[in-house]
């Protein structure tokens, strides 16, 4: 462990930087309960792109994501007096998984303390995973609040916190990732593309590529949502993002690691951003043209492919497919997000006047002939001119938005366009 050279992330006497050799041993270590997960081309995408692009499917391993690296080879590394007084963790799922299967295998009691919005299928896996090992605490509403309380806890009872990204073995577990690319890899890796949460992955896949293959391109990929260490990169010090849209619950994270963050600022060359409408759209493709199913953080870094497309052309692209805990009771909000941000769905507050015929007028002249009402909610106030109602329409094309719009405008319809306020869109 390193000391702290507080928050400006400069290298001091003392930096912290995983060694190859270090990284090799977390391997061995946890090479009985690693799956080899496949690194396959995927076809749809490098026709898309005009690239050759790679997934490495961590979203197959035991736990379906990459989190049981960095969980078992720091669990594996306690002395028995530590494990007699057991682990706790925070985790909004995945880490979560991870620490339960340890804990399980290892035979050491792990309180996990996860998010109240943390999707049941993720819960519901943990308790799996973990058996009569594990306890389930829900509290706070983000990754961040969970941790705070976790924290707590192990003070109170001297148990051992397993951070779920700021750990020198931790992150060496989770280079191991690194390792197994590069093993697998058929050709030169031009471009390497990561999902980012609070960095444990990205500093430890891109120690292993700047060691071995120091000409791979590593680019980070945040939500935009939750853009954390994007942020921090920016200002040069870590940065506490007040508030964060926790929908890639996975990588959905305040801060950075105090020690992540400085080794991703020497290692990565770009973080880019991925709107969670984007990531949404990408989990539907995979799901269609690949029969491939990601949670949100396991989207991330193909959903990004978008963004540098054009650089990447003609080149060999690798994309970390991190995980896979996807509940499926999200499907609709994840179409739902999917659609708003292709500009298929949108939603508006319609002040129709309060007459006969006046909603069958809308219908007949407002609507075009592939529009779809999906939402109509009215209510009549008699003491009223016009009665406002709440209409959600479907188009075949965003393409076809703007003829709605002139339609609308034409009839004289009075309305207020909601896609573009999220307050009041979330209360539809």
């Amino acid at each position: 462990m390193c000391d702290s050279v507080g928050d400006s992330g400069k290298p001091g006497k003392d930096f912290y930087m995983p060694q190859l050799s270090d990284i090799q041993r977390a391997k061995q270590r946890i090479g009985n309960v690693v799956v080899p997960t496949p690194l396959v081309k995927n076809f749809p995408l490098s026709d898309r792109y005009g690239a050759d692009i790679w997934l490495k499917r961590e979203d197959m391993q035991h736990v379906r994501s990459y989190k049981i690296r960095g969980a078992f080879n720091k669990i594996a590394c306690l002395d028995q007096s530590e494990l007699d007084s057991g682990v706790v963790c925070a985790s909004a799922g995945n880490h979560a998984q991870g620490v339960a299967f340890a804990a399980n295998r290892l035979k050491t009691h792990a309180v996990i303390f996860m998010p109240k919005p943390t999707p049941q299928q993720k819960i519901n896996q943990v308790r799996m995973f973990g058996g009569e090992f594990v306890e389930i605490v829900l509290t706070g509403d983000t990754y961040d609040d969970a941790c705070g309380d976790a924290m707590e806890y192990c003070e109170s009872k001297g148990a051992c916190f397993i951070h779920p990204f700021d750990d020198p073995q931790i992150i060496e577990g989770q280079g191991t990732l690194g390792l197994d690319i590069l093993n697998d890899a058929k050709q030169p890796i031009d471009c390497l593309l990561l999902p980012i949460g609070g960095g444990g992955l990205a500093a430890g896949v891109s120690s292993v590529f700047k060691t071995i293959s120091p000409y791979t391109r590593i680019i980070g990929v945040e939500a935009a949502g939750a853009p954390c260490m994007k942020r921090s990169f920016e200002e040069g010090r870590r940065v506490t993002l007040a508030d964060i849209d926790t929908f890639a619950d996975g990588i959905a994270v305040r801060t950075p690691g105090e020690i992540t963050f400085r080794i991703c600022r020497e290692l990565l060359d770009q973080i880019v951003v991925v709107p969670e409408g984007k990531i949404c759209t990408t989990i539907l493709e995979l799901y269609n043209e690949s029969a491939i199913v990601v949670e949100p953080a396991g989207a991330a870094s193909i959903a990004a492919l978008s963004l540098v497309a054009r650089e990447m052309a003609g080149k060999t692209v690798v994309c970390v497919v991190s995980g896979s805990n996807n509940d499926i009771t999200r499907m609709e909000e994840i179409k739902e997000r999917s659609m708003l941000y292709e500009g298929i769905k949108h939603y508006f507050i319609v002040r129709f006047p309060q007459r006969a015929g006046a909603l069958r007028e809308f219908l007949e002249h407002a609507l075009g002939p592939n529009d779809d009402i999906t939402l109509f909610q009215y209510a009549k106030k008699n003491a009223r001119e016009k009665g406002p109602a709440v209409v959600g329409i479907e188009v075949r094309s965003p393409e076809d938005f703007a003829p709605l719009l002139q339609r609308m405008n034409d009839q004289n319809i009075v309305y207020e366009y909601l896609n573009d306020k999220p307050d009041l869109l979330r209360l539809i």
